[in-house]
């Protein structure tokens, strides 16, 4: 069966892709969740136009998620965070700690776009992280974590 995606699903697809998945997944995940709708003739021509008219305006934001990926590669987010005597952290790091430190450093990068290399993170240290800004345009940048 094939769907059209109208929201981004990890591991499957972009928005506004067409893929073929199982008939189950589709009718009985994908459809009723609101991630895809069915790939009919006259849907695929419907998405058809659409695409062209959109593939202008991707086209500059590809280029713009290009350039944050340039900021963020010279850029080394720093994470303060509560430390023990022999430099433990008390918890972990995640993704949602990264997101508000790279808020601070100037980036406005969802937490759900982001990977942490080695998680999870329970000591002080430069850790690698990814980023993905865009369709097709991904960054791992580095991050250190400080003792406060």
């Amino acid at each position: 069966m094939e769907v059209i995606l109208v929201k981004n699903v990890d591991k499957l697809g972009y928005k506004d892709e067409t893929v073929k998945v199982k008939n189950g997944y589709g009718r009985n995940f994908l459809i009723p969740q609101g991630y895809a709708v069915l790939a009919t003739p006259s849907a695929k021509k419907a998405h058809s136009e659409v695409m062209k008219q959109k593939a202008h305006k991707e086209n500059k934001l590809v280029a713009e998620a290009q350039e944050i990926a340039a900021k963020l590669l010279e850029t080394v987010v720093k994470i303060a965070t509560k430390v023990g005597e022999n430099g433990k952290i008390f918890g972990s790091v995640n993704t949602v700690q990264l997101a508000e430190a790279l808020r601070n450093s100037g980036f406005d990068i969802d937490r759900k776009s982001l990977k942490i290399k080695d998680e999870p993170i329970k000591e002080i240290g430069t850790y690698d992280a990814e980023a993905n800004l865009f369709k097709g345009v991904k960054q791992v940048f580095k991050f250190e974590v400080l003792g406060e």
